[in-house]
């Protein structure tokens, strides 16, 4: 596919480091707003190291509903933009050849403890073409990388937190907002997923990661937040209004701007 989002791929991956730098000339904005002081933070781009292949991970305006939809679910949930993934499935020379994509923030949340997340999700944009390529489950996950501190395994220092959502209610426009303390499953990379029970393989709600990451260590703290994708099916769509904790992660096309939780 040479065309996404209306344009070439290098040209969307351009795009994407011009608003890097359009969000932080924002005129007052904080280089560390929060959900007390909301703004454009600057903080938010790809997470080179964790993306695989060449997926295009955009800030864009829209995506607006299927023809015939009308309402709530046809615009953005917040403001007029959103985060636009698109991931191949088959596109890498390495073994799964899916590609990765993955957009968050690897400065602001560094240190903040895992215990004390207690409200998390985004809204969704899912095709069902999307669903075509993987099934109704196939979408993005939130991803927190983590220092799990876990007593049971003192050596291990590194975990991703992930999040696998429910299938979206609807297709072909936004979804409401999906509650990952609520819905769908978490689990816990390597050594940490092993040690705990909850991996890839038996996935855990919400409270019960929380219980199994206190087992008596240190308090397991995060190093980073993101959105993520892949690697599995293809998967076109857009993210918006992530929430974590107090704050909500508009993603617009001039940038993410912090809101706070109503």
């Amino acid at each position: 596919m040479n065309a996404r989002f209306g344009m070439k791929r290098k040209a969307a991956l351009g795009v994407t480091a011009l608003v890097a730098v359009a969000a932080s000339a924002v005129p007052g904005s904080a280089s560390t707003p929060s959900a007390e002081k909301p703004g454009f933070s600057d903080h938010w781009g790809v997470i080179t190291r964790n993306t695989i292949g060449s997926p295009v991970i955009a800030l864009r305006s829209g995506p607006f509903a299927s023809f015939g939809v009308q309402g709530s679910e046809a615009n953005p949930p917040f403001g007029a933009g959103s985060l636009g993934i698109e991931v191949a499935d088959n596109s890498t020379s390495l073994t799964p050849p899916a590609e990765r994509a993955a957009f968050g923030n690897e400065l602001d949340f560094y240190g903040e403890p895992v215990l004390g997340l207690d409200r998390v999700g985004f809204h969704v944009f899912q095709t069902g073409e999307n669903v075509s390529y993987g099934g109704p489950e196939n979408l993005p996950n939130i991803t927190f990388e983590i220092n799990p501190n876990l007593a049971a395994a003192p050596a291990t220092t590194y975990s991703s937190l992930v999040w696998a959502p429910d299938a979206a209610p609807a297709v072909n426009q936004w979804s409401p907002y999906l509650d990952a303390t609520a819905t769908g499953r978490w689990y816990l990379t390597g050594s940490a997923g092993g040690v705990t029970g909850c991996n890839l393989a038996a996935r855990c709600t919400f409270e019960h990661l929380k219980r199994v990451l206190d087992d008596g260590g240190a308090q397991p703290t995060v190093y980073t937040a993101a959105v993520t994708k892949g690697r599995d099916h293809m998967w076109v769509g857009a993210v918006d209004g992530l929430r974590i904790n107090r704050a909500v992660y508009d993603f617009e096309a001039d940038g993410v701007r912090i809101r706070r939780a109503g």
